[in-house]
């Protein structure tokens, strides 16, 4: 059977194999702004995903990202600094998307185990305005792979010597 009659075949087939085994375990079938944005993604190009809320764009901006991380990380090839920066306007989704990026996360990092691979490493952090100061220094010391912010937090990373050395 070729890919045009399997769909998501080849929008998962440019997938690390833990990345893609990941996914196979926990979703049916990728959706329509999946399998449109993660070769684009992966080709570097730029992409708007438009698409209903529950329609999967989250997932579809950042699995693309994390595959290249997961690479990276593979061949000793990531710094520990903040890579990707997601803007969210909202606190609320601000945490709700850094918890959906830990599932994504751990579970590749289990796929990699099952390969007798090392784990990824990546990590994903989050700077809101409810930020302690403590969780704040933390960011700074340890920057994370991913951040996940809102526009008010960034606009304070961009304007503070300590922020802009994050990233």
């Amino acid at each position: 059977m070729n890919a045009m009659m399997q769909p998501g075949l080849t929008a998962l087939g440019g997938l690390h194999p833990a990345v893609r085994e990941w996914f196979e375990e926990s979703f049916d079938r990728p959706t329509a702004v999946q399998e449109g944005a993660w070769p684009a993604i992966a080709a570097g190009l730029h992409a708007l995903l438009a698409a209903p809320t529950g329609s999967g764009k989250t997932l579809a901006g950042f699995l693309s990202v994390i595959d290249e991380l997961l690479r990276r990380s593979l061949r000793d090839d990531l710094p520990q600094r903040t890579e990707i920066v997601y803007v969210s306007p909202l606190r609320a989704l601000s945490n709700d998307v850094r918890r959906n990026l830990s599932a994504p996360l751990a579970g590749i990092d289990r796929r990699l185990e099952a390969r007798g691979l090392p784990a990824s490493g990546i990590t994903a952090g989050l700077r809101t305005g409810d930020s302690t100061a403590a969780d704040r220094r933390r960011l700074l010391k340890t920057p994370p792979h991913i951040l996940v912010t809102t526009p008010e937090s960034l606009y304070l990373l961009l304007t503070s010597e300590g922020g802009r050395g994050l990233l």
